[in-house]
């Protein structure tokens, strides 16, 4: 095992001489680059501009007066996409570019060993020297979009900027983009193009804010050096503190400059590719438990969504739309986004959850550990009844493939739809989301708790005077009870005129007593999981 260890050594050392002499070459001119960007300063003063302009102001007040736009009700499910550079070692999950420097114990995957198994010590061998092995050489941004419309996703959101500081654009404020280095490709500039080219609705999402504590420092670490520091951020005093890797419980404020280049990169993406919803993750409140009154973020918050209602507002579409986590907006200023969660009630205003189809890793590792298409179109149908939209996510390969697996998930999501679909898009949540014995998870990041839906999970929508009951498991027994729907029911009180399953052309039996709605379900399976009945007065 020694042997075999010393020559992988070897060899990464090889690695890291090819791969470092293929980085950009230091200019001999001088740079700090722990100073703000020249840009950021006229960027940030045109922003605030036209947040006072109007018609939204920079204050929540006026903020709260937004109004979320139909299409989006509408759509019930989209795709997120993860891809970066930490595809490349793919390994763990796309968190690698902090856990690579974090020298601690910890259950599952030990990152920072297999770093240096791998690659080399971090001091020789950095985050970035993945970015020009990250060469995205099989990316073809219309095969996405024929695979997402199949699908059934009517809006696309890929990730523009992750924690690591890289972002996927024509980034102004940065050398490290994938237009300069890497792919050498706007990428979110093609899958603009070719998402809306598909009759989508394109949105991005940015995770920068974490960038701000997302690596943890040691002096033997390249992301130590200040000449990196436009892509790992500043070497801050406290990111060399050993609890530096425990952000959950010690989260300093970012300051002016990291805020004032965050709003010029994200207003950035505003004006680039007019998204028509913008993702934001965690780092824009430092805890789950602040409220945005007191979040110290929250000014750039104000000046960013100003900014972006206002600009989306001026086109001949509708306003754009802001995701965020936790308590970071008020909830009537943008839309609430659930981690790996759901609700266990209809939530009014409407709501989002964001998952993926693995749920070992958001962007791509080896052996993933993949949800089924089942769990999925559960998950969704749940989260639909009340009053929320789902994000699913695929990860793909560095080279811009996505994998055979995750295809094979989509594709089976949108054979569903395609049977099933009237149930889902443009409809609203019900007088009851529904009924059976399965709870779902609520806490952020809990859904690894949730137990499979039965047969005596139903859960309802409504359009257009029509109800949709679904079955989210085949009874073995041939018929299902719907105790919401008995004689008398106070959400049904009156008669219902006919009972009949999505995509089956059998006559569907059924009687109505206290007990509640008894459906005998047809001889065959109109599809493979989750039987949708259609009700009409």
């Amino acid at each position: 095992m020694k042997t075999i260890r010393r020559l992988s050594l070897t060899l990464s050392a090889v690695a890291t001489m090819f791969v470092t002499t293929s980085l950009p070459a230091q200019s001999t001119t001088a740079v700090d680059r722990t100073a703000p960007h020249p840009k950021v300063a006229p960027a940030v003063e045109k922003i605030e501009q036209v947040a006072q302009a109007g018609p939204f102001k920079a204050e929540w007040s006026s903020l709260e007066k937004y109004e979320i736009p139909q299409w989006y009700k509408d759509a019930k499910f989209g795709i997120f996409i993860h891809w970066g550079a930490y595809s490349v070692p793919a390994f763990g999950s796309e968190w690698y570019p902090r856990q690579m420097y974090i020298n601690k114990g910890r259950r599952g995957d030990n990152f920072f060993e297999h770093h240096i198994e791998t690659y080399g010590p971090q001091k020789t061998f950095g985050y970035k020297d993945f970015i020009p092995m990250f060469k995205a050489e099989k990316f073809d941004a219309s095969e996405w979009a024929k695979l997402f419309k199949e699908t059934g996703a009517r809006y696309v959101v890929p990730v523009a900027e992750h924690h690591d500081g890289f972002p996927m654009y024509d980034c102004s404020y940065t050398r490290w983009d994938a237009t300069e280095m890497g792919p050498k490709r706007d990428v979110i500039a093609e899958l603009s193009n070719a998402i809306r080219g598909e009759g989508l609705k394109f949105g991005v999402s940015s995770h920068r804010a974490f960038n701000w504590m997302f690596y943890v420092r040691n002096e033997n670490y390249d992301n130590a050096d200040p000449q990196y520091a436009d892509l790992y951020g500043r070497p801050m005093p406290f990111l060399f503190k050993d609890n530096a890797w425990d952000y959950q419980n010690f989260f300093p404020p970012q300051d002016d400059q990291f805020k004032d280049d965050w709003l010029a990169r994200s207003c950035e993406l505003v004006d680039k590719y007019q998204p028509d919803l913008f993702w934001f993750d965690f780092g824009i409140t430092p805890s789950r438990d602040t409220k945005y009154q007191d979040n110290k973020f929250s000014g750039h918050l104000q000046k960013f969504a100003a900014y972006y209602y206002n600009q989306s507002s001026q086109g001949d579409g509708p306003i754009g739309i802001i995701n965020y986590k936790w308590n970071a907006f008020p909830e009537t200023a943008a839309v609430l986004d659930k981690e790996r969660s759901k609700m266990d009630e209809i939530r009014i205003p409407f709501w989002q959850t964001d998952t993926a189809v693995s749920s070992s890793s958001w962007g791509y590792t080896e052996n993933q550990k993949y949800k089924t298409p089942d769990r999925l179109v559960d998950d969704l149908i749940d989260i639909v009844s009340k009053n929320g939209c789902l994000l699913l996510n695929v990860g793909p390969r560095s080279d811009g493939t996505i994998p055979d697996e995750d295809q094979a998930i989509l594709r089976a999501i949108g054979g569903w739809l395609k049977i099933n679909g009237e149930s889902i898009y443009d409809t609203t949540y019900w007088k009851t989301f529904g009924e059976g014995p399965t709870t779902v998870s609520t806490g952020h990041v809990s859904e690894s708790k949730d137990k499979p839906f039965t047969a005596n999970d139903v859960r309802f929508t409504q359009k257009n005077g029509v109800v949709y009951a679904t079955i989210l498991a085949w009874p073995e027994s041939g018929e299902v009870t719907i105790r919401a729907l008995a004689e008398g029911a106070e959400h049904w009180p009156g008669d219902i005129k006919s009972v009949e399953m999505l995509g089956s052309d059998e006559t569907i039996s059924y009687s109505r007593t206290d007990a509640g709605l008894t459906v005998k379900m047809p001889s065959k399976k109109p599809c493979d999981f989750a039987y949708v009945l259609k009700l009409t007065k």
